[in-house]
């Protein structure tokens, strides 16, 4: 079904609206512009976010989010939203959206179960008229220029850190090394040679980084911080010079904190998932991750930081 003319200007003042983002890491915090875009065109709606507990940190402190809610059946009942949209797609959020009974149920037209949607989102493409790969948060915010926010300029992802406890001894670099699957992942002894240089030849502490039950290990001669709670990462990403990392969750992060930032992409889609809208280069492989050398890398550095 076609979106009403100018749907979210036909919702009435202080109207709830669900925005379903369940995960993961890179497409929460990719989803913030289309938050800032909803918010500006209609202020008085109260907008909630359902996602799941290891990824609320994301929107935490936004002002663009009233209120966060646990991806569940009843809490989806019990909130009844005016307007539900579904920007994830998976079959749970598809019964979470069925189960809002919003009067409107948007979510994309590649979505399965769409008898469940009245509203079906056309591609990026079509809104935004335009013949090539978008951006992930071009297509998530294209859905709000359907839904009726006027085209304009999607904004930089935007994340909120608490100043971090304590203060550094000295300026540092946030490494991230791992990555989703290996295709992804730069090679630890690299990261590791890239360490050594930045802190021997700039004076800056590499600090690596890693989620719940990941292994940093083979970086034990730096400080590195493993599991920690996504708000603590938030704050020490805000706090470096800048971030180096495969492409992943954490590179998003870094560049919604308007950080400089290099990311080396193996077999990811560059145009896809690049850094959004901050001073960032990138080293793409070309023939597996494994291709890519450190010096090649450093170079990028050394450009970064005179950008930056």
């Amino acid at each position: 079904m076609k979106a009403p003319p100018k749907l979210l200007d036909r919702l009435p003042p202080g109207a709830r609206v669900l925005i379903i983002r369940l995960r993961s890491l890179g497409d929460c915090v990719l989803t913030t512009p289309a938050l800032e875009l909803l918010k500006r065109h209609r202020p008085d709606l109260r907008v909630a976010v359902m996602v799941e507990d290891r990824f609320r940190a994301v929107f935490e402190e936004n002002p663009d989010v009233d209120l966060l809610l646990d991806p569940q059946l009843a809490v989806a009942a019990r909130w009844r939203p005016r307007l539900c949209v579904n920007l994830h797609g998976g079959p749970r959020s598809a019964w979470l959206t069925a189960a809002s009974l919003a009067r409107w149920r948007a979510g994309f037209g590649h979505f399965r179960y769409r008898w469940l949607y009245n509203v079906r989102i056309p591609t990026a493409q079509q809104i935004l008229e335009v013949n090539r790969k978008v951006h992930t948060a071009e297509h998530i915010a294209s859905a709000m220029f359907y839904l009726g926010v006027p085209r304009g300029e999607i904004p930089r992802a935007r994340l909120f850190a608490r100043s971090p406890q304590g203060t550094a001894s000295k300026p540092y670099v946030v490494i991230h090394p791992l990555a989703s699957s290996p295709s992804k992942t730069w090679p630890a002894e690299r990261f590791l040679g890239l360490a050594h240089r930045i802190r021997q030849e700039w004076d800056l502490e590499p600090v690596f980084i890693a989620g719940p039950g990941e292994d940093l290990s083979a970086f034990a001669a730096f400080r590195c911080v493993v599991g920690a709670p996504l708000g603590e990462v938030k704050s020490l990403i805000a706090g470096s010079t800048f971030f180096v990392g495969n492409d992943s969750g954490p590179a998003h992060m870094a560049a919604a904190l308007g950080r400089p930032v290099l990311v080396i992409f193996g077999d990811s889609d560059v145009p896809v998932w690049r850094p959004w809208k901050t001073v960032s280069e990138v080293v793409v492989a070309r023939g597996g991750i494994e291709k890519v050398s450190e010096a090649e890398v450093f170079g990028a550095l050394l450009r970064l930081r005179m950008a930056a």
